[in-house]
């Protein structure tokens, strides 16, 4: 359950910290994994957005350049920005859920898997 719930606090490094305190536990080292495939996938997604923003950010403001000094800032700006804060919101909210709904079912034993990365999880610990 920890492993989900401090994924909230501490990014990957919760997670880690639990699979390897409790490395003997396959169940524990299960929900760890899948907790660190989650923040290890939403990591890399985030790089992907920044990449994207910054070429869009930069394309805009130099088609703006093009367009003349006295024309304002790009409009893009102001449409970008609230994009990569809305995506970076929206993986957080995904995180929230996921922890919350599997630090529950972690917690009543269940073997819950996450969709998609915990048949990876299930691969990783071989069960």
């Amino acid at each position: 359950m920890l492993a989900h719930f401090l994924q909230l606090f501490g990014g990957f490094i919760g997670p880690l910290v639990i699979l390897i305190v409790k490395r003997n536990s396959r169940f524990v080292s299960f929900h760890a994994i899948q907790a660190l495939l989650w923040q290890g996938t939403y990591f890399v997604l985030a790089i992907i957005g920044v990449v994207i923003w910054f070429i869009l950010f930069f394309g805009s403001i130099a088609m703006h350049v093009h367009a003349g000094p006295s024309s304002g800032p790009p409009f893009e700006m102001f449409i970008l920005f609230p994009l990569l804060w809305l995506f970076f919101l929206g993986g957080w909210l995904v995180t929230l859920i996921l922890a919350i709904a599997y630090g529950i079912k972690a917690n009543q034993g269940e073997w819950a898997r996450y969709p998609i990365l915990g048949r990876w999880a299930h691969r990783l610990i071989r069960a």
